[in-house]
């Protein structure tokens, strides 16, 4: 009986627990391919002239650009916006997933210590 709720603790917990790789890889891919996207619907649907006689595409996305350093509204910086955004995904979603497995681990820690005493 004893080894049988072992297991079954031993199951839970694995179950429970995330592969923090694979939540960056989803979740940088996701976050890339969104960046990727949203720039290149913007360059294919065009913008409006500005006061300088250039095109205007995007201003709110274009400020994307201060925080991914060589990132621009056109081709080019979308692919530019995919690798940043994936690289800043994966390091979200890793981050949540090892979040999420310390506090799981913390919580069954904790529990093991309650049913012992």
């Amino acid at each position: 009986m004893v080894d049988d709720k072992k297991l079954e603790e031993l199951v839970m917990t694995r179950l429970m627990r995330l592969n923090a790789v694979v939540h960056g890889v989803v979740t940088g891919t996701m976050v890339g391919l969104g960046i990727f996207l949203a720039t290149n619907w913007l360059v294919l649907k065009g913008g409006r002239v500005g006061p300088h006689g250039n095109y205007i595409i995007g201003p709110h996305l274009s400020l994307l650009g201060h925080f991914f350093i060589g990132y621009e509204v056109t081709f080019l910086g979308s692919l530019i916006g995919l690798v940043y955004g994936f690289v800043v995904g994966f390091a979200v979603g890793y981050f949540i997933a090892g979040t999420y497995n310390w506090v799981v681990e913390r919580r069954d820690h904790r529990g093991g210590n309650q049913s012992r005493a």
